[in-house]
């Protein structure tokens, strides 16, 4: 355990040397544990942000911790310039899970994963001799930080300051099918859209809209791409969040949870869509790196063995349950929704200023939307720790006075 000085010496050299694109309160994390993160001056808090959607499984779970330090041990990089053989045996499962991919992309980020999206696209009917190039996607969607995902993201407060943006890309609104058949045009190429908003505030589209979607994109010979890095990897009780409806993309993209707290991304798409990124195309020195191949193969393992997409479902029950109950008088409350292991509440006001005061009371949560708290608690959590943790989410909401100006 750190002292009370050296805390603050940690977080002054945090202040002064990372950049300052991060909201980060005065507290050092320096260990996990399942549920739980543990500060630098020995508090435990209960973690229902996942590390945003990517420690499903808790923090340093025994198997994958033991994946992740045997591979360290035998290989840790060998670029593409080679097979490896965790790398192929992972690419194997995941395009079994998918049910309709043949190949895999893999690369460092959900940024990375999507922009190989947009650049196989554009790349297929270059090859095929079309002039389709634009990306239609929705508003209050996000997609990555990098020029081209952030253009595709619909949210212009992520655009501020970084004009000239990439051209060819639209918004239309998220759920609305006219809407997306009237954006489209002889230049369409791709419609990408996440399945559930995640940073737009936990916002699950209307019943049959992604087969709605898909139908259009398949009339107008137009690609369809999910963003699943938020939701993908069994976090909403499948595998992949399109499966809820029955659904199949021509891409996919992945990031997040994959790795069990590595960082890993992967592009996965049909064979006439992957063929076409030949060597030169595209490349990333990381991607496929045998230590987070075994963490997302060990990922993978413990998710079956352990039947956690059904406990995905009944922990999502289970919160409504509890959040419905506990907030149902409170004039605030808005709306509780979910799906598996992503849950957001939304009060009629900014929630931020909630954060710092759950924290206080030792839990972790994060905003979305502005006025959504967003959480996304392991798949295998206890639920006696679950409900902790909600009842001290919503006590604090009950509690807090909140500006409604």
């Amino acid at each position: 355990m750190l002292e009370n000085n050296n805390t603050k010496q940690l977080i002054e050299y945090g202040q002064q040397h990372l950049f300052p694109t991060y909201r980060q309160p005065a507290l050092v994390m320096v260990r996990g544990e399942g549920p739980f993160l543990f500060d630098a001056e020995g508090n435990r808090y209960i973690d229902l942000t996942g590390g945003i959607s990517v420690t499903s499984l808790g923090h340093c779970h025994p198997e994958i911790t033991a994946a992740i330090t045997q591979q360290a041990g035998r290989l840790s990089h060998v670029s593409n310039l080679f097979y490896n053989d965790k790398a192929n045996l992972l690419a194997e499962q995941l395009c079994a899970k998918t049910g309709f991919a043949d190949r895999v992309f893999f690369c460092n980020s959900g940024a990375e994963a999507n922009e190989a999206a947009i650049k196989a696209a554009r790349r297929y009917f270059y090859d095929r001799k079309e002039s389709r190039f634009e990306v239609i996607s929705a508003f209050n969607s996000f997609h990555g930080r990098t020029l081209a995902t952030v253009t595709a993201t619909g949210q212009p407060k992520y655009h501020e300051g970084f004009a000239p943006l990439p051209a060819g890309f639209k918004h239309v609104p998220y759920g609305d099918i006219q809407a997306l058949s009237a954006a489209m045009t002889k230049n369409t190429a791709l419609v990408m859209l996440e399945p559930i908003q995640g940073e737009g505030g936990v916002v699950i589209p209307p019943a049959h809209y992604l087969k709605q979607v898909r139908d259009l994109c398949s009339a107008q010979g137009v690609l369809l791409h999910f963003d699943e890095v938020q939701v993908g990897m069994g976090r909403t009780g499948r595998w992949f969040c399109y499966q809820h409806e029955g659904v199949l993309p021509d891409s996919v993209s992945l990031a997040k949870a994959i790795a069990g707290g590595l960082p890993m991304g992967a592009f996965l798409a049909k064979e006439d869509l992957a063929r076409v990124l030949v060597p030169g195309t595209h490349a990333s020195t990381f991607g496929g790196n045998p230590v987070a191949c075994a963490a997302a193969l060990a990922y993978m393992r413990v998710v079956e063995q352990e039947q956690l997409l059904e406990r995905a479902v009944q922990i999502e029950l289970r919160a409504l349950a509890l959040i419905r109950q506990k907030l149902k008088s409170y004039v605030g409350f808005k709306d509780a929704r979910a799906k598996g292991c992503l849950i957001g509440i939304e009060l009629d006001a900014p929630v931020r200023p909630l954060l710092q005061v759950a924290r206080e009371h030792h839990v972790l949560a994060t905003v979305s939307a502005d006025n959504v708290l967003r959480l996304a608690p392991p798949f295998n959590i206890p639920f006696d720790i679950l409900d902790q943790g909600l009842s001290v989410l919503c006590d604090v909401i009950l509690k807090t006075p909140l500006s409604r100006a």
